[in-house]
């Protein structure tokens, strides 16, 4: 795994911290790993819309 360094909005970071907290997250670093990955998924999800929308012109 690389580490990264970012900077983060204080409340944001604070809104992470009581997920941890809260043990929705084992800590920060696996909270924001889960959101990366949601982000692509997201991301290729979309991806994979708009090029089956591009094809439906072909369909019959």
């Amino acid at each position: 795994m690389e580490r990264v360094t970012l900077r983060i909005p204080k409340q944001q970071i604070e809104e992470v911290e009581q997920m941890v907290e809260t043990g929705e997250f084992p800590n920060r670093s696996e909270a924001i790993r889960a959101a990366v990955r949601d982000m692509l998924n997201e991301h290729e999800e979309e991806q994979t819309e708009q090029t089956a929308n591009k094809r439906s012109w072909a369909k019959v």
